[in-house]
């Protein structure tokens, strides 16, 4: 079988991952379950730069696959901010609860049609040979005027789809695997996976 560690600690994230690639015949681990313990500075420009620096620290560690992602949060409206600095933005200890609300406030009295924004997911892999793949999708929404659900994490409660009329946070977690940034850029890493192994 083989082996594929995904360089996060985030449960929510692990969790979506292997719902995802539930079909393929892998073992999924995270970092931690894996036993590598590394910091890795981010500094790229780009959510692709992000994922690659991640997943080729952690292959230094290993022969396995290493998945990386690298995924954040476009507003429009506000030049596309927090974009790369999605996770760090307003300091990493720093809630979303508080987070979201700043980011309502500041879009306070923008009309719906100006708050146009985007979930940006990169996934890098590194193969056992070193070769570098990577994938990036996104899921386009709106900043809607409150927080809704209680679904997701992240900015999910106060990004909307019109299609489902909600939040992201209200979607079940089938539906938001099914359109998704991650879950798309998942399945786009998948099927160049499945063509590689």
């Amino acid at each position: 079988m083989t082996k594929i560690i995904f360089a996060t600690g985030n449960q929510d994230k692990m969790r979506e991952i292997r719902e995802i690639m539930a079909d393929m015949d892998v073992k999924i681990q995270s970092m931690k379950e894996a036993g590598i313990q590394v910091d890795i500075v981010e500094d790229g420009e780009t959510f692709e730069d992000n994922a690659r620096i991640k997943a080729q620290a952690i292959a230094n560690y290993t022969d396995a696959i290493v998945l990386a992602d690298d995924s954040g949060l476009e507003i429009d409206y506000l030049n596309k901010e927090p974009g790369v600095y999605s996770a760090r933005y307003m300091g990493e200890d720093t809630s979303y609860t508080i987070k979201n609300q700043a980011l309502l406030d500041r879009l306070q009295g923008v009309p719906k049609e100006k708050r146009t924004a985007r979930f940006v997911c990169a996934i890098a892999a590194v193969l056992p040979d070193k070769e570098v793949l990577v994938t990036r999708q996104t899921m386009e929404g709106y900043i809607g005027n409150k927080p809704e659900g209680e679904n997701g994490f992240g900015y999910d409660p106060i990004f909307y789809l019109d299609e489902y009329g909600c939040s992201s946070a209200a979607l079940t977690r089938e539906q938001k695997n099914a359109i998704s940034h991650r879950g798309k850029a998942l399945r786009a890493m998948r099927d160049l996976l499945l063509e590689k192994l």
